[in-house]
């Protein structure tokens, strides 16, 4: 390993790849943040303690979340670990989209450590500002694959990207190759969107390209978020880890934030698992993705030891004998068409308006399957297929719509999607457009690095009836709220929601909500988005959602208020007694 970092100790140059524990992250571990926003600091860093333990051999500290002042936590953290002979052996990679958090950071290290990440996305400038920080510092770097155009997805994009970032770094600034790491974006495969199936065979081939031509540097990568679809069943997760790993290792990739802790190991996936995971990686199409759909379910349908008529598969005369609102229901979450138009056509006779059948029967559908997903009982690329037979059922009732001729209900609602500056992440954004869009909505997307004032003037001019704010690092939540408040300014007032990994409801509800005059709703994934917003598009409901809503977000706040104080009197009445 061509690479000199340090703890307390030298990383050994003979190992070839390095495993990053990645659980000392408050936006990927709920635990850790608990641990520390109760500060509970030995219990955090027993987590430090079992990763190296468990062979870690760097650290990742992350402290990034809307609640927490970051710079604070990450330094004091840092101040226990350097305490801890056993922790503090292992370089620490210090890991924050907020560059005062890693600036902080870097004095409070010992030895060489590595600085995650630095980017081309705010141009060149920076770009070169930020590396000649971290050289002067003494510090290794994680380059992210993502430019002013926002981030790499595919091969051409990748290699173009680190191409550029290598020669700035080596010959502008003057640091060793070695110092290095290329993250060329790990992204999540099999969402049940075409478009997403290439991502780990593009870049398993980036990881080639780097090692061929851009000599000495290193490559790594965020793991978990390969599996992101299958958020739930915790053996495909590991099993395509492990996959991708071995794949990856076998490239040239050198290092991974992973969890050191993992239970399903390369060697222990059986041949008929390993050869689905592998078309999947290496050989994508849908159809290699609709089998790993049908893996996951298999499997977490027997660990929940389900009945024997649950495992069952349901014909199509035995979901045609179900009543009219289980038919649909259950096409909705099967995400099939199978004599839906027959079905549409009796919904038809039941119903006063089409429109009726999309907010009754069709919407609850939907919540179900919202329900289902985030109890881990169904994956993102279901919820895809379902959304897609959403729409068809929507194409088969719109004629219908519009002969009833009934004003405003030719959509569900216009809706204006963008993520905010400071954020080139589109992924989710992305899955959310097409989920709605397959709702009966119509979307205006804005893209990545929205700034607020652009935001403002595309809502005043296009008029939308709901507003989604998109963000995965933890600076976009500064953006979102100051968004709000100019939208807030501008006299606007229609639903905003809020999405992204380092959102929240508690966040939302505290630092969102409060400056802007409509109601702002927490989406949690891309399932949720509809059905979360339509009561407050329905002229019956609204009220009375927002009103829960209100109640909802004033309990949040209280919950997060401290105790208070105790009085003079009770202190010294509770003082302690040694005698």
């Amino acid at each position: 390993m061509q690479i000199d970092i340090c703890g307390l100790e030298p990383l050994d140059r003979n190992v070839s790849f390095v495993g990053v524990g990645e659980r000392c992250n408050v936006a990927g571990s709920r635990k850790f943040l608990r641990l520390i926003s109760e500060g509970s600091y030995e219990e955090a860093l027993d987590i430090a303690r079992r990763q190296v333990q468990d062979g870690a051999l760097v650290l990742d500290i992350n402290m990034d979340d809307g609640l927490l002042d970051a710079r604070r936590e990450m330094v004091h953290f840092l101040h226990l670990i350097g305490s801890e002979p056993d922790i503090c052996r292992v370089p620490m990679m210090i890991d924050s989209s907020d560059w005062n958090v890693i600036s902080e950071a870097l004095k409070c290290v010992q030895g060489k450590s590595i600085v995650n990440s630095i980017s081309l996305k705010e141009g060149e400038e920076t770009f070169l500002a930020h590396a000649r920080e971290v050289r002067r510092m003494g510090a290794a770097v994680v380059v992210m694959a993502f430019d002013e155009e926002g981030q790499a997805t595919t091969y051409e994009r990748r290699i173009d990207i680190c191409a550029r970032a290598y020669r700035l770094l080596v010959d502008t600034v003057g640091m060793p190759a070695e110092d290095i790491i290329f993250d060329p974006n790990v992204l999540s495969v099999a969402t049940g969107m075409a478009e997403h199936d290439a991502y780990a065979w593009d870049f398993l081939r980036t990881v080639e390209w780097i090692k061929a031509n851009l000599p000495g540097a290193h490559i790594s990568g965020g793991i978990s978020n390969l599996s992101f679809s299958f958020r739930g069943n915790n053996y495909i997760r590991e099993a395509m880890h492990a996959v991708f790993l071995y794949e990856g290792m076998r490239r040239g990739m050198d290092f991974a934030i992973v969890n050191p802790s993992a239970k399903v190991a390369y060697a222990d996936i059986p041949q008929e698992h390993l050869t689905i995971i592998e078309d999947v990686l290496l050989r994508p199409s849908a159809q290699a993705s609709e089998a790993l759909i049908e893996l996951a379910s298999t499997l977490s349908a027997q660990s929940e030891k389900s009945t024997a008529k649950d495992k069952k598969s349901v014909s199509a005369d035995d979901a045609h004998a179900m009543s009219l609102e289980e038919r649909l229901a259950y096409k909705l979450q099967k995400g099939t068409a199978d004599r839906l138009e027959e079905d549409i056509c009796e919904a038809l006779s039941l119903y006063p308006r089409a429109v009726d059948i999309i907010e009754g029967p069709l919407m609850e559908g939907m919540n179900r399957v919202g329900r289902l997903f985030g109890e881990g009982k169904m994956f993102l690329p279901q919820v895809v297929k379902t959304a897609r037979t959403m729409k068809r059922a929507v194409q088969i009732l719109q004629p219908h719509i519009e002969a009833q001729k009934a004003e405003g209900q030719k959509s569900q609602g216009k809706v204006l999607l963008a993520t905010v500056k400071g954020d080139v992440h589109d992924i989710g954004k992305n899955i959310v457009s097409v989920v709605m869009g397959c709702n009966g909505y119509e979307v205006m997307d804005l893209g990545v690095m929205v700034p607020p004032e652009d935001i403002v003037r595309a809502a005043l001019e296009y008029k939308p009836d709901a507003i989604g704010l998109s963000g995965l690092i933890t600076p976009s939540l500064a953006e979102m709220t100051e968004t709000v408040r100019q939208l807030s300014e501008a006299g606007v007032s229609v639903p905003v929601m809020i999405g992204g990994a380092t959102t929240s409801a508690l966040h939302t509800a505290l630092k969102i909500a409060p400056v802007y005059g409509g109601p702002v709703l927490w989406i949690k994934d891309a399932s949720q988005n509809c059905p979360r917003l339509a009561p407050f598009l329905n002229p019956q409901t609204a009220d009375e959602a927002m009103h829960a809503l209100r109640l909802e977000q004033e309990e949040l706040g209280r919950s997060f208020e401290p105790a208070p104080l105790a009085s003079l009197e009770e202190a010294r009445e509770r003082k302690p007694r040694f005698y």
